[in-house]
């Protein structure tokens, strides 16, 4: 599915207009301004699924940044702007092919990071209550209680089902469990597994981050699935060759001067594993 068919930024004529009826500030950056410009990069069309390669400061996220903050689109963590960032994306247009749906969104690899933090934060906190629940158990269990009035009805309670039933059991019933939590890369695909819904525009910056190849690969066949079944478009920036060889991506190279779209294969870093992988291969 297309909902975003092409995306204009401003390139340096433009910056360079802006600039000039600008009053001195005492900023040291107009950051986004100067960062697309300088690999002239001044439009992107899309497709389905849109890659966006390139190293450390070749403009990928900011590009994608642009690109969400201008459509209005969800997102969950904050990202890196500047007093400038709503004057450049002023100066930004885009095309729609059909309607942007409503439950479209950013996933930033900080986005998945915090949510593993909360997952380990609420089972730290229920590790917590369930010492208490022991200590709780054990006072039940061999504590003298006489019923004195009717408030002390909830306690009479727990101590009829602490002197009936085992630790665990009382445990279990005054517990609530864990929440899911596995390892980082199972517990970040079930992030992206969770926000990547039906029908939907979905902007991924870095998402190999806290994946392991296999999940990787796992990830890759979920959003051609999503693609190809479900209505959905991806743009993406990656450097990750396991994302850059999903079927009919189309990819910058943002490292490339100018930009310019090529095949996966072509990339300098891709071409660094593969050399490397056949260098070692008697080892396999």
């Amino acid at each position: 599915m297309l909902y975003l068919s092409g995306f204009t930024f401003p390139d340096k004529e433009r910056e360079f207009d802006f600039h000039l009826y600008q009053r001195r500030t005492c900023y040291d950056t107009f950051y986004p301004f100067g960062v697309l410009s300088a690999r002239e990069l001044a439009e992107l069309t899309f497709e389905p699924v849109t890659i966006l390669c390139g190293g450390n400061g070749s403009g990928k996220t900011t590009a994608l940044n642009v690109i969400g903050e201008k459509l209005g689109l969800k997102r969950d963590t904050l990202y890196n702007r500047s007093n400038f960032f709503e004057k450049y994306t002023d100066l930004c247009s885009y095309d729609l092919k059909s309607r942007i749906p409503p439950n479209s969104r950013v996933i930033t690899s900080d986005d998945v990071f915090d949510y593993m933090l909360n997952l380990r934060g609420i089972n730290q906190g229920v590790d917590l209550k369930r010492e208490e629940i022991f200590e709780e158990y054990l006072e039940n269990k061999h504590a003298p209680f006489q019923l004195k009035s009717l408030d002390d009805y909830e306690q009479l309670k727990k101590v009829n089902q602490a002197r009936h039933t085992t630790q665990s059991r009382y445990t279990r019933a005054n517990l609530r469990a864990n929440a899911p939590e596995q390892s980082n890369g199972e517990s970040a695909f079930y992030y992206f597994t969770n926000k990547i819904g039906e029908n939907g525009l979905y902007l991924l910056d870095e998402p190999e981050n806290s994946l392991s190849p296999q999940r990787q690969l796992d990830l890759v066949k979920f959003m051609e699935d999503s693609v190809r079944f479900f209505g959905c478009q991806f743009v993406i920036a990656t450097h990750s060759p396991f994302v850059l060889s999903m079927r009919g991506a189309k990819i910058y190279d943002l490292s490339g001067d100018p930009v310019r779209v090529c095949r996966w294969t072509e990339l300098e870093h891709v071409r660094t594993y593969y050399d490397f992988f056949r260098e070692h291969e008697a080892e396999f």
